[in-house]
């Protein structure tokens, strides 16, 4: 099994690319064999999609790129941040140009969607919207959690509480469940 994960943020101490990664090592450790291939989103910076852009020069490399590594995997994990109660103008850049290629931006991948929160709201608002969006691109949602309060959460190296790790452990069993099929 592949699996692509990467945080929906472009700050270099994202609490999300921290519980990503931490999701990803621990699918990984429950099913050996598995390959993690993570991603940064400073890696696929562009210019703001505009249609004249497109227009001008077609859709940036960045974004094919992008989506090239959305397709060679077998499922996707994905952590996203809260900005003003939506995804990082980050993603969102990312997320345009790639819809441009075509609107299965997820290309049919089972999914699990998290987010991470110094608040008690654990990221509602941004997992809220990407459950909306998520079966109009292409996504096979398998499951969404929020860690609410990060620094009460983790401990520097995992998640602490135990509701939190029962709730991914959950997520990850549907994920593992549905590659298996």
């Amino acid at each position: 099994m592949k699996i692509l994960a990467f945080a929906a943020s472009n700050h270099s101490k994202s609490i999300n690319r921290a519980l990503v990664e931490f999701t990803a090592t621990r699918f990984a450790d429950q099913n050996p064999g598995t390959e993690i291939v993570t991603l940064d989103l400073n890696d696929y910076e562009m210019p703001i999609y505009s249609q004249d852009r497109e227009n001008a020069d077609g859709v940036h490399p960045l974004a094919q790129a992008f989506r090239d590594q959305i397709s060679a995997v077998d499922a996707v994990i994905v952590a996203f941040c809260e900005h003003n109660g939506f995804v990082s103008a980050a993603w969102k850049n990312i997320f345009d140009w790639m819809s441009r290629i075509e609107q299965k931006v997820w290309c049919d991948k089972p999914m699990i969607l998290l987010a991470a929160s110094p608040g008690s709201r654990a990221g509602a608002n941004v997992l809220a919207s990407q459950e909306m969006l998520a079966p109009y691109f292409g996504c096979e949602l398998q499951g969404t959690y929020g860690v609410a309060k990060w620094g009460e959460a983790w401990d520097g190296t995992g998640l602490t509480r135990a509701e939190d790790i029962t709730a991914i452990d959950n997520l990850l069993s549907k994920l593992a469940g549905t590659l298996s099929r």
